[in-house]
Order: C-alpha cells, then sequence, then structure tokens
C-alpha cells in the first residue's frame, strides 16, 4: 500500500523494493468510470489537430505512428494527465526531485494487429539512428521511465504489455545499429515464438547484439489493466505486447508519458525528429518540469499557459 499521508503519492519502501527487483509497478492513476468517461469526451477533442505541435511533416510523409507524439501539449486532459501527482510522485520517488516529461505516446492495437517484438530501450536512437535522451557521462544508468497508462481495459487477448522482470539493468540491443524500415511488411503475419511480432514497420531484431539471442519468454508475465490503470517501468526492460486477438471489436489504447531528471538532454544537437518514415520539426516543441525545478539550460522547456496550448515553449 502506497503512504499517501504525508508524502502524497511517494513509493513507500516495499514499492522501491518491488519496483527495483521487478523494473516495473503498477497503480492506479483514474476511477475506471471516469476514465471511460474522460476518453469518450477526450478521443473527439484529439481529432482536433489545429493546435498539435506537429501538423503537416508527418502526414506529407504518410507516417502513422509519430502522429501520436506529444499531444499533452495541446490537449488539456492529458496536460492534467502527466502532472497527476499520482504519477509525479511515484516518478520522482525513483527519479529524484527534479523530472521533466520529455515525451508522451499514444499505442492503439486493433483488432487483428500483431504484437510488438520484444525490446529495450536506453538513448531511443533505436528507430530514429540519432540518440533523443543522453544522461550525463558519470550517470550508472540511462533509459526513460515510462508511465503507461489504460486508457481501454488491457487484457492478453487485445494486445496487452509483456514485460521479463528483472531486465533492465543490461542491454540486448545496440541502439548504435540500424533497422530498416518496411512499412509494407506491418500485419503480415512474421512468427517470433510462435507470435506474431512487429515494431511498428521494423524488425527489432536487427538490432541485437547477439544475433542468435532469443528472450526467455517463459518469465514473461502479462500486465492486465483496467481502464485507469497504468504500470511504471524502465524503457530498458524487455518488453513486448501480445497481438490483438481479435475475438472482440475493441480497440486497445494506452498512452505513454516518459519521464527523465532534469539533468537529461532531451533531442541533443538536432532540430526534428525523423523516424517510422515520418519527420516532424521540434520548432514548437518543449520538455514539461512535472517535479521540482530545472537547473538546467541545455533543453527546451514548455510552461503551462491559460488560453491556446496547454504548454508553449520558450
Amino acid at each position: 500500500m502506497t503512504n499517501t499521508t504525508q508524502t502524497g503519492f511517494a513509493l513507500d519502501e516495499a514499492d522501491r523494493e518491488t519496483f527495483r527487483r521487478q523494473g516495473f509497478l503498477t497503480f492506479k492513476v483514474l476511477e475506471e468510470e471516469e476514465m471511460t468517461r474522460a476518453w469518450r469526451t477526450e478521443r473527439l477533442a484529439l481529432m482536433d489537430r489545429s493546435n498539435a505541435v506537429y501538423t503537416e511533416e508527418w502526414a506529407v510523409s504518410g507516417n502513422t505512428n509519430i502522429s501520436n507524439y506529444d499531444r499533452h501539449l495541446d490537449n488539456d486532459f492529458l496536460a492534467d494527465l502527466i502532472t497527476d501527482r499520482r504519477i509525479t510522485d511515484r516518478v520522482a520517488s525513483v527519479l529524484g526531485p527534479d523530472v521533466l516529461c520529455w515525451r508522451t505516446e499514444f499505442f492503439p492495437k486493433y483488432p487483428g494487429d500483431e504484437g510488438t517484438d520484444w525490446h529495450q530501450a536506453d538513448t531511443f536512437a533505436n528507430a530514429s539512428g540519432k540518440p533523443q535522451i543522453l544522461w550525463p557521462q558519470n550517470s550508472d544508468f540511462g533509459g526513460t521511465l515510462t508511465v503507461w497508462t489504460a486508457f481501454t481495459e488491457a487484457t492478453v487477448d487485445n494486445g496487452c504489455l509483456q514485460f521479463i522482470p528483472g531486465s533492465y539493468t543490461s542491454m540486448n540491443y545496440d541502439e548504435t545499429k540500424v533497422m530498416e524500415y518496411r512499412p509494407d511488411g506491418i500485419n503480415r503475419n512474421r512468427k517470433e515464438g510462435g507470435v506474431r511480432r512487429g515494431f511498428f514497420g521494423y524488425d527489432y531484431r536487427e538490432l541485437q547484439i547477439d544475433p542468435d539471442f532469443v528472450p526467455d519468454e517463459s518469465q514473461a508475465v502479462p500486465i492486465v489493466l483496467r481502464p485507469g490503470e497504468a504500470v511504471m517501468f524502465w524503457s530498458t526492460l524487455m518488453h513486448a505486447s501480445y497481438p490483438h486477438s481479435g475475438k472482440t471489436e475493441d480497440m486497445r489504447l494506452g498512452f505513454a508519458g516518459r519521464y527523465v531528471p532534469t539533468s537529461v538532454h532531451v533531442y541533443p544537437d538536432t532540430d526534428v525528429v525523423e523516424e517510422y518514415g515520418g519527420k516532424v520539426s521540434l520548432d514548437r516543441y518543449g520538455a514539461v518540469v512535472v517535479s521540482g525545478e530545472n537547473r538546467y539550460d541545455h533543453n527546451r522547456i514548455a510552461t503551462r499557459t491559460t488560453t491556446g496550448h496547454p504548454f508553449r515553449a520558450h
């Protein structure tokens, strides 16, 4: 049970130990009815991209994944979610008091969609070929802390996440290698361990340090969530997802907030993000301080406004 009497939603010692051992922890952010009701309204609001920070370039390229990035910068519900203390207090328990949310993404899975390849992400150069986050050189660790919140039910049948507990301390993939983008291969029934898997048009196995490496799926656990529940995990944890079996017509939808200490350099030496066959300009992008304060000048920061965008970069 998380202690909320004096420290808000910070992790107690039992939760800290569970997280250290597993590399992940589940908790509730919103009541199921509250999330279901909110999403019924917000899914319509998000169709309006007139204030989205990424607009034309991804559409010209025909990309389907990069357009899901950073809608918290133009949507109040998502802005409130990434700064909700039920999330940020727990994140700060792991990362320290000064924390940025540097990216958010939607992860829909439709009936018949393939599962996601087993993967790990440290610098997030995996798809772009260029590091998107860099920890200080004297850091013992890298990666990002991801909070994946279920907007709909997430089950084995409709494609919930899978984790291999404790696998976050060493990398099995080399993000300096190059994956070939093959959008025509999406949902083409490629088999891996008997499960249909892909990586949004890439084959993540191309980054393996050992070409013969096979994840030990006997150790994997499914992360079944109700709407409003979340799982916090290291991006370096071995993780994947099941395919959507198609037994139900409902989409599975998760929303991932990615958090790092303010000392981490976000999108170093670049003005664009180019991956998944798409390209977006960072002209209007900014990371959001969600806990503590920012004592560094290496990141562009977005602050809350009262009109238009929830956040404005400066």
